[in-house]
């Protein structure tokens, strides 16, 4: 997995005032510099298709975690979406109350609310989450402005970064972050970032001095994978992998694990049935290396036989 490791103008504008701040600067007597004389209050439309202004509406007195997507991504915006929606139902009743979720798109001309609500559907949305949509140079202003792009993302696989933005408008903070993390840790930061004292989600460990580091397998499952499918618990956004190493040939597997975008366009019939079973959703391009593969196959050969043992053993009379 790609992190973003770049800092665009605004973000570094940000840390500068906070240092100005510190030593009495110039922004020093401004109540908060990141408000209505800094973000543009373009107009932009919900997935509801209800017209919104991006300061007056989104982000003033709020507090938010915003991301840029687009719909036919085939790498990693379905993965972004898929491990924000496992923070969502982390965050509990504190979405749209305490926090907002918001999803910009950077493909305006296709994306149209139709298609954002479409999509929010296909992931599970909830409330609290508004994916947006408008006319391209004012989603591009707002893009730039929230830190969300920068002059070459064109040139990435993906046509942007992997970024979310988490923001505390009234105070003036902002915090960028993976938008591809364990969903626990994007969770409790946003949570320590906020202040919050008790999450009202489930519980956020942060005991992490406790845990052993992972096999590669596990990590890549867990990090990777584990957004959309689960192992024996039903299907998520993609299917359940139990027993896939058995229904499947393991070449396909490879195959398809390391290129999926690749197979749906060679028009593979299983990848063709597996793109209209599960709700026209993409299974992202990982850009997984073989060993990662090999090692995530085994973790999920592993937990499938696991489970089988337990069921059994559930299963045999009481003596």
């Amino acid at each position: 997995m790609r992190r973003k490791r770049w800092m665009s103008g605004a973000a570094a504008a940000l840390l500068l005032a906070g240092a100005l701040a510190l030593v009495g600067g110039p922004t020093a007597d401004a109540a908060n510099p990141w408000g209505a004389n800094y973000f543009p209050n373009v107009p932009l439309i919900t997935q509801d298709g209800v017209p919104v202004r991006l300061y007056d509406d989104l982000l003033k007195g709020k507090t938010v975690a915003i991301n840029v997507i687009y719909t036919s991504c085939t790498d990693e915006c379905p993965l972004e979406t898929a491990r924000l929606v496992q923070v969502q139902r982390l965050l509990g009743d504190r979405m749209g109350r305490d926090i907002f979720f918001y999803s910009l798109t950077i493909d305006p001309k296709h994306d149209t609310p139709e298609v954002l609500s479409a999509y929010a559907k296909k992931f599970g949305v909830g409330p609290g989450w508004l994916f947006l949509t408008g006319k391209a140079e004012d989603v591009k202003l707002a893009a730039k402005k929230l830190g969300l792009s920068r002059p070459n993302d064109a040139a990435s696989r993906d046509g942007h970064r992997p970024v979310l933005m988490i923001g505390d408008e009234p105070n003036g903070r902002w915090m960028r972050n993976s938008a591809v993390d364990s969903p626990r840790f994007i969770a409790t930061k946003i949570g320590n970032f906020m202040g919050w004292k008790t999450p009202e989600g489930p519980a956020l460990s942060t005991d992490l001095a406790k845990l052993r580091a992972p096999d590669t397998g596990t990590y890549v499952f867990q990090n990777r994978c584990g957004a959309c499918h689960t192992i024996g618990k039903g299907d998520g956004v993609g299917p359940d992998l139990a027993g896939v190493t058995t229904r499947r040939e393991r070449d396909w597997l490879i195959r398809y694990v390391r290129a999926p975008d690749e197979m749906l366009a060679q028009n593979d019939p299983i990848a063709v049935a597996l793109f209209a079973k599960y709700k026209n959703v993409s299974m992202p391009n990982l850009k997984l290396s073989d060993a990662e593969i090999t090692a995530v196959l085994t973790f999920i050969e592993a937990q499938a036989g696991a489970a089988r043992l337990r069921q059994g053993e559930e299963a045999a009379p009481a003596r």
